[in-house]
């Protein structure tokens, strides 16, 4: 059997789908991670009372939620990053699994026409055997 010419580029691809796949892998991780932080902060947050009775504790209030405000500006801003680096990950890894498809397919291709061809082998040995023995002629001692 004939190997297939491309097997090391398929090889190599499938490498490349793996090392792509693990970046998605990475980028969803660290998305779900901060978008949990933010969910957490946010909760905190809101359950946050305050006893604004002087204008001390209104003026510390204000300056503790332009600073969550601030904070979550900045998390939105991540998320948004992240939630991209996702969608490249993500188109990449599409790429890649194209890539190595194609690959395949032409690795199925191969291997059906090399099946055809040890079939067809394989036919013409029969009928060569079934010739010579209709004619007598099978190697064989006639006593």
């Amino acid at each position: 059997m004939s190997t297939f010419r491309l097997l090391n580029l398929m090889k190599l691809r499938k490498l490349q789908e793996d090392g792509v796949r693990a970046e998605l892998a990475r980028a969803r991780a660290t998305e779900t991670d901060r978008r949990r932080r933010e969910q957490r902060v946010r909760s905190v947050l809101g359950d946050l009372t305050v006893d604004a009775s002087s204008a001390e504790a209104v003026q510390s209030i204000a300056a503790a939620r332009a600073s969550s405000s601030s904070m979550l500006g900045e998390l939105e801003t991540l998320l948004a990053q992240d939630h991209q680096a996702v969608l490249d990950a993500a188109a990449a890894y599409a790429v890649a699994k194209t890539r190595t498809t194609q690959l395949e397919k032409l690795e199925e291709q191969h291997a059906a026409r090399v099946r055809r061809a040890d079939l067809r082998a394989e036919q013409n040995a029969l009928d060569e055997h079934a010739g010579r023995a209709s004619f007598g002629t099978t190697g064989g001692t006639d006593a």
